[in-house]
């Protein structure tokens, strides 16, 4: 997962429908494909980068980030990206945004 650049620091993310998306790769070329795709192609900067498993990104990470957060893998891919919305089934209960009564809420 790439890291954001600024004082804010973190994890790369963007937003979409109410949902912060953050942007996980399957693999280093993933990685470089969505680097080109935003204008940074090759020798414009290093991409500093976190490595972590799916599971622990849901599980541990998702948690701490304020107001209903997915995964977008591979996002420059056409063929290959994948979302992962805030829903049961995807993140913790208490974090997806059809849990029912006292669900987080998409803006």
């Amino acid at each position: 997962m790439p890291l954001s650049e600024g004082d804010g620091g973190g994890l790369m993310s963007g937003w979409q429908g109410g949902v912060r998306w953050i942007y996980a790769f399957t693999d280093e070329e993933a990685l470089a494909r969505f680097a080109v795709a935003r204008g940074a192609g090759a020798g414009a900067r290093e991409w500093e980068y976190l490595s972590i498993l799916g599971a622990r990104l849901v599980d541990a990470v998702i948690p701490t980030v304020e107001g209903p957060t997915g995964v977008a893998v591979d996002v420059a891919d056409e063929d290959g990206s994948m979302l992962f919305p805030p829903v049961v089934g995807i993140v913790p209960d208490a974090y997806a945004v059809d849990a029912g009564p006292g669900r987080a809420e998409a803006v």
